[in-house]
């Protein structure tokens, strides 16, 4: 009875993986980019791009923060939230549903969450995705986020590992 109850979340997750859409290894690269970071726990981030950023262990965590300085965690939010506005902006036009042309209507917040216990360097992700978007009908920007998350990278490189939970809004 109890080897079952481990088996189960196992079945689950490897069913999730054979419907899961991967990426060739040897498909043509689309973009490369490259961040170099200089110190352990404070220091600078510099981007292939240009992108320059002062980082500093957030004070949750023991650490200075201050502003204008960011940390992973804040990195990966603002990645995934971005990545996933273009997966949203990809799948709408898929589906020849127009979203709106301003900026501050069609918005996507993502909320990071480090957990786990740092004294046994045991920790990890769970993440929030607020989506609200003006102007448009609930079911077909539920039907656009959902595209979304089978295009956007930094959803489909996360879903099986990390907790994910999507909440949309027709403003």
């Amino acid at each position: 009875m109890s080897s079952l109850r481990y088996c189960r979340p196992v079945a689950r997750h490897l069913a999730s993986l054979r419907q899961r859409r991967f990426v060739a290894t040897d498909a043509p690269t689309l973009y490369t980019a490259t961040a170099t970071t200089q110190g352990p726990r404070g220091g600078q981030i510099d981007g292939s791009e240009g992108f320059s950023v002062a980082y500093a262990m957030p004070k949750a965590l023991g650490g200075p923060g201050g502003q204008q300085k960011t940390n992973p965690e804040e990195l990966f939010a603002a990645g995934y939230s971005n990545c996933f506005q273009v997966a949203m902006n990809l799948a709408a036009n898929s589906m020849k549903i127009r979203l709106p042309r301003k900026i501050e209507d069609c918005q996507v917040k993502a909320i990071v969450q480090l957990i786990g216990d740092i004294r046994k360097m045991d920790m990890g992700f769970k993440v929030g995705l607020e989506v609200r978007v003006k102007g448009i009908e609930q079911a077909d920007l539920e039907a656009v986020v959902q595209k979304a998350k089978e295009i956007c990278p930094y959803h489909r490189a996360t879903h099986a590992q990390v907790e994910t939970d999507i909440k949309v809004f027709s403003v």
